[in-house]
């Protein structure tokens, strides 16, 4: 019974296998107001299934590995779609990585982050997670981010907010063997820091915990849902872009939207654990796919840059350098006691509506 009843319904796989058609529909290059209420729907299916085979294969291998699961699905995904958009734009979409990065960690770090506080304050008022888990991880995103987004605006061996071929490589050689280390740090050496505090657990062979079969069936449903996931959103960016160019809004806000689509299984999930009262799970989701995505999208890029000719520029300019330090700064703070509540949660959504408001009006 449990969760095996549950990957049972038809729903678990109906989604997935609806949104996959969607996307299937939507590789027709099909346009109009039908096709796109269509696609946003497909998108929606595909997000809740994503999620629910998400913690079938979390049930099965415990936590935290079932929250690296859902991330690193996602920014495996995530990398695919950036190098593709690269390989077709070419010079023009440099900034790309860049833009998308950075979008992912302000949606993490504070969208994410935010909403989860407020939700699980609003259900519980007070919620506790592992200051120990909590500052690792935060941490290894503050190194990333500044060896891979704030460093190339100010070396001085190559023009512009760029690095050269020895520093790109640098960079990401540290990102790869950063995110390396936390994940050994994360699944083995302290995985007890990354538990939620209130999970009782369950005993292995318990009836909460799914078969072996059910998990592979929901690890395959789980990729699906996600290529449909990040599929679907990009069609919908020709969309979103058209909506954007007719409101006057600055080209880069074409990477928020597809930043923000691409994490919307991860955002319900973590909300999903707020609400439950597993904050840590949250603050894993959250924290967890602004590392991955920064880990495993920066060599990606590299490589692909130089195959395919292409400049990076990885650089912030001041005004995302200036959302940047107030981000980690109101982070630490958030962070440094292991206990949350709703003001807390009120000033990331703040600091992430400012974000939102300067990309529309830079």
């Amino acid at each position: 019974m449990g969760s095996d009843s549950r990957t049972a319904r038809a729903w678990t796989w109906a989604l997935p296998v609806a949104a996959l058609l969607g996307l299937a529909v939507a590789t027709t290059g099909r346009d109009g107001v039908p096709f796109i209420a269509l696609y946003s729907v497909a998108l929606i299916g595909a997000i809740v299934g994503s999620v629910h085979h998400a913690e079938v294969i979390a049930q099965r291998i415990g936590e935290p590995f079932g929250t690296l699961v859902l991330s690193l699905s996602i920014t495996i995904i995530e990398v695919a779609l950036i190098v593709t958009m690269l390989r077709w734009g070419g010079r023009e979409h440099g900034a790309l990585p860049r833009d998308a990065i950075f979008a992912t960690v302000m949606i993490a770090c504070n969208g994410l982050v935010g909403l989860s506080l407020v939700v699980g304050a609003l259900k519980h008022h007070v919620q506790e997670f592992h200051v120990l888990g909590a500052n690792a991880s935060l941490a290894t995103l503050m190194a990333l981010t500044t060896l891979t987004l704030v460093l190339p605006t100010f070396t001085t061996s190559s023009p512009g907010r760029t690095y050269t071929d020895a520093q790109l490589l640098f960079a990401s050689v540290a990102s790869i063997a950063l995110w390396l280390a936390f994940v050994f740090v994360q699944t083995v050496r302290h995985r007890d820091y990354f538990l939620p505090v209130n999970d009782p657990g369950e005993p292995d062979g318990s009836p909460l915990r799914p078969r072996a079969l059910h998990a592979a069936i929901s690890c395959v449903l789980l990729l699906g849902s996600l290529l449909a996931v990040v599929g679907l959103a990009h069609a919908l960016a020709p969309s979103v872009e058209r909506g954007l160019t007719y409101v006057g809004a600055p080209r880069g806000t074409v990477s928020i939207a597809i930043a923000f689509l691409t994490l919307m299984p991860e955002c319900w999930a973590a909300i999903r654990a707020a609400f439950a009262n597993r904050i840590q799970t949250s603050l894993n989701l959250s924290i967890g796919s602004a590392l991955a995505s920064i880990g495993l999208t920066i060599p990606a890029v590299a490589v692909s840059s130089k195959l395919l000719g292409v400049p990076l520029e990885l650089g912030l300019g001041s005004k995302d350098l200036a959302l940047l330090v107030l981000t980690f700064v109101v982070a630490s703070v958030t962070l440094v006691a292991g206990r949350t509540h709703l003001l807390q949660g009120f000033v990331h959504l703040t600091i992430f509506a400012a974000f939102l408001f300067f990309s529309l009006v830079p």
